[in-house]
């Protein structure tokens, strides 16, 4: 009886550090999303400028945490310059491309490109979704379709292939990241690689730079918090999901996006938001059920 409890407690201790780590990673893409159409669409930056700050930021505050708090005994390589690749061309493309795109469409692209690449790569490797998890993917995909497509205009099409672009890399990098055994090391080391390329694509730039005291703060938001500690928390939950899964979880960043849009941009609230956000998160419900 009392190993039977005890057995019940771990399981229930390691369900509710999959749920807290998935939904605080995912939370954090989302406020990517708000954070940076914020500073674009307010003029308070410019593209560059918000990835420099962004990506120079979450470096130095993951360089203190892991300073105090890492692993440095860990052999593990601190991060490789192909993850610290598709982490830049993931957020160089996204600053690019939020300049003409609204919160929610932005997040749909990208988190569309996203699943698309992860769930074609698991395939290719051999990995079959079960039967729930193709429902789970029919609905959200659903919901994501009605969400965007009834009264939306159709995008710029350089902004939507800059997001896809950065889809594609952010659905790499996470791949990348499903073997991590030091997500915290990891995600610094990336981070830290990562900034000599966006410095050196920035210098065509540097004469347009655009940086209030608004922006910069809502950069070193994006990089520090929504970047540095929601990509170290993603790594660390992608062990408790299968790609596909993981692919199809972050289908709700768009609703969250949403969301956000709503209260910090003042976008409209309609009904087709909330029979999406049934719609993707029954999905998701179903893609993870006895997972």
């Amino acid at each position: 009886m009392i190993l039977n409890r005890l057995t019940a407690c771990f399981t229930n201790a390691k369900v509710m550090k999959k749920i807290l780590l998935t939904t605080f990673a995912l939370v954090c893409f989302a406020f990517n999303s708000i954070l940076c159409r914020l500073a674009l669409h307010t003029g308070e930056a410019d593209a560059a400028g918000f990835t420099v700050i962004r990506l120079v930021s979450g470096t130095t505050v993951l360089a203190i945490i892991y300073f105090f708090f890492g692993d440095k005994t860990s052999d593990v390589k601190r991060g490789n310059w192909f993850s610290a690749f598709f982490l830049f061309a993931y957020a160089i493309c996204f600053s690019f491309a939020y300049i003409n795109l609204t919160t929610a469409t932005g997040a749909l692209i990208l988190f569309g490109s996203v699943q698309m690449t992860m769930i074609i790569f698991a395939l290719i490797n051999g990995e079959r979704p079960r039967i729930l998890e193709w429902l789970g993917l029919i609905f959200a995909l659903g919901g994501l379709i009605y969400l965007v497509f009834p009264g939306l205009s159709a995008p710029p099409l350089l902004s939507s292939i800059l997001m896809c672009f950065a889809g594609i890399s952010w659905g790499f990098y996470t791949l990348r990241g499903k073997g991590s055994t030091n997500p915290l090391g990891d995600t610094s080391g990336n981070f830290l690689r990562a900034v000599p390329m966006v410095l050196i694509v920035s210098i065509p730039f540097f004469a347009q730079i655009n940086l209030s005291n608004k922006g910069i703060l809502l950069a070193i938001l994006s990089g520090a918090i929504a970047s540095g500690l929601g990509y170290s928390v993603w790594y660390a939950a992608l062990k408790f999901h299968t790609a596909t899964r993981a692919a199809i979880l972050q289908l709700s960043v768009p609703i969250i996006a949403a969301i956000g849009g709503i209260l910090f941009l003042s976008e409209e609230i309609k009904i087709r938001l909330l029979i999406a956000t049934i719609l993707i998160l029954g999905g998701i419900a179903l893609t993870v059920k006895k997972g």
